[in-house]
């Protein structure tokens, strides 16, 4: 028993808990990340894995495996050096996690891990959890082999360190709900400062929500109000309530217009971000079944995007194909039915634009019959707030694309749409009817969509019968392609023009030398890992 408890025997665990916990951590990067992609909910990181065809747990299962039967063949070789027969069976951990993480490494990920202050804290501790279980674990099996005394056990004893990347994911939850004991409180203050700073600046409030197209909206709006006003908007997709917390704590300029983007998952978003950030103004951009995974219903989702009119002060522009659903809800509305007259080609958008009784013909470089009417969308608040319709005109056209959303992109001669950010019904069909303006060979890269709950495999059967015609269609991933690519060939499609790959650069090397002058390649949704 005194070897168990001497001073060597516990700074060997410790060196052992401390290397092994290390190596651990480097192996958890691709299921961090995805924790990280799903806003650390521990609920979506179970759900990811546990999903079909997952191969996560795959590869730390054959981790598991390779480290328990070396280990075993080494320690019981070295069985005659007594105790150190154990520790040079550990050898075997650190060859197989190097080499997980060498095989991991060519796996292209597009949820990987960005090194957020917060992350960095769960990595923290999460390293200590592990190094503390690890450190029970080597500890419990030293006690149980000084009390048996068996040789066989003082060379196997720390086998049972295999079992601990199949314990990753289980651990890694944990880690982020102690985590929340900190977060939690900190968010909240965070939060709370950015409140105090909105209402002291004195600032006009839009909030902008919607099923799809709120990222474009905001961008279009900003625009049409420079100025005028002094605008700060929400950057990138910021649509939750730390999102916008961060964009006014973070701003330096005075701004008399803050444009925030609101996004929603589950009953209570919209709700909860109106009470922190109240809107005077709102724009709904339209209606779809997005995010009805997580909503459960349509009606969920109406009802929760509807909350904005009742919070906002003063007025709710709506986009006028989800007017009607919004007829019942209190508070001031407006259907922005301003917009007539749309052409479109793959040089741009021309329409007529109505507003205060006068029309006006405006062109904008932004593509797609959906982008003349989240122009007239934004056009209507425009005008409202003050700015005048030759202003408005001419703003419309110095519009510039917006990132991933519809963006082109000519590369030695081959035309890119960008359109990374879709992944929704409606935005899809417009994107498919932009690629088919252009000329030469049209080809579509996609994933599918997703959130679409009940609804995602048919919605993914029906954008696979949308792409037949087109010369080259690369399906990316392992989730959806099969209802895609089903849709596809019982509409007709050609099987010799579907290709299907695991990842976006498989897709990319398939094309590449494939290419010529003229060709059309539309990328439709970039997912991140979590959806593959």
């Amino acid at each position: 028993m005194g070897i168990f408890i001497s001073a060597g025997k516990t700074a060997e665990c410790v060196v052992i808990a401390v290397v092994y916990a290390t190596l651990l951590l480097m192996v958890s990067g691709k299921a961090l990340g995805i924790l990280q992609s799903s806003a650390y909910s521990g609920k979506k990181l179970f759900k990811w894995v546990a999903r079909k065809n997952n191969m996560l747990m795959s590869r730390y299962i054959q981790l598991a495996v390779c480290t328990f039967l070396t280990y075993s063949v080494i320690a019981l070789c070295f069985s005659f050096a007594g105790m150190w027969s154990a520790i040079i069976g550990l050898v075997a951990y650190i060859i197989f996690c190097i080499l997980y993480l060498y095989a991991d490494a060519k796996h292209t990920v597009r949820s990987p891990v960005t090194l957020t202050p917060r992350l960095k804290r769960l990595f923290t501790v999460l390293w200590l959890v592990l190094a503390v279980f690890i450190y029970v674990a080597v500890t419990a099996m030293n006690f149980a082999d000084a009390v048996a005394g068996s040789v066989l056990l003082t060379a196997w004893k720390y086998g049972v360190l295999a079992l601990f990347p199949l314990l990753l994911i289980p651990l890694i939850c944990l880690a982020n709900l102690i985590c929340l004991v900190y977060e939690v409180p900190a968010n909240n203050r965070y939060i709370k400062r950015a409140k105090a700073k909105l209402v002291s600046s004195g600032a006009t409030v839009v909030g902008i929500t919607g099923s799809y197209g709120k990222t474009s909206a905001k961008n279009i709006l900003a625009h049409l109000m420079h100025g005028d006003f002094k605008v700060l908007s929400t950057p990138r997709s910021y649509n939750t309530p730390l999102g916008i917390a961060r964009a006014l704590n973070e701003s330096e300029q005075p701004f008399d217009l803050f444009i925030a983007e609101m996004g929603a998952r589950h009953t209570g978003d919209i709700k909860q971000l109106c009470d922190n950030y109240t809107p005077d103004y709102a724009l709904i951009t339209g209606i779809c079944p997005q995010h009805l995974e997580s909503f459960g219903s349509l009606e969920n989702i109406i009802t929760e995007k509807g909350r904005i009119i009742t919070a906002a002060k003063k007025l709710t522009c709506i986009a006028p194909d989800c007017a009607d659903l919004f007829e019942g809800v209190k508070g001031e509305k407006l259907v922005a039915d301003v917009v007539s007259d749309v052409e479109y080609d793959c040089g741009g958008t021309q329409f007529t634009l109505t507003l205060g009784g006068e029309s006006v013909r405006v062109r904008t470089k932004l593509l797609g019959r959906h982008s003349a009417y989240a122009i007239g969308l934004c056009a209507c608040l425009a005008f409202e707030l003050g700015v005048s319709l030759e202003k408005i005109a001419d703003r419309i056209g110095t519009l510039d694309y917006i990132e991933h959303r519809m963006q082109p992109i000519v590369s030695n001669g081959v035309n890119i749409i960008d359109d990374g950010y879709n992944s929704n019904i409606v935005g899809a069909k417009a994107a498919l009817d932009v690629l088919r303006l252009f000329g030469g060979r049209k080809i579509v890269v996609t994933p599918g969509l997703v959130e679409l709950g009940i609804l995602e495999r048919q919605e993914n059967m029906a954008l696979g019968e949308q792409l037949v015609g087109l010369d080259r269609v690369i399906l990316v991933g392992e989730t959806l392609v099969n209802a895609i690519a089903e849709g596809y060939k019982n509409a007709g499609g050609d099987a010799d023009k579907l290709t299907v790959v695991h990842t976006l650069a498989d897709a990319q090397e398939e094309l590449r030398g494939q290419l010529v002058q003229g060709d059309t390649v539309l990328f439709l949704n970039d997912l991140p890992d979590i959806y593959l």
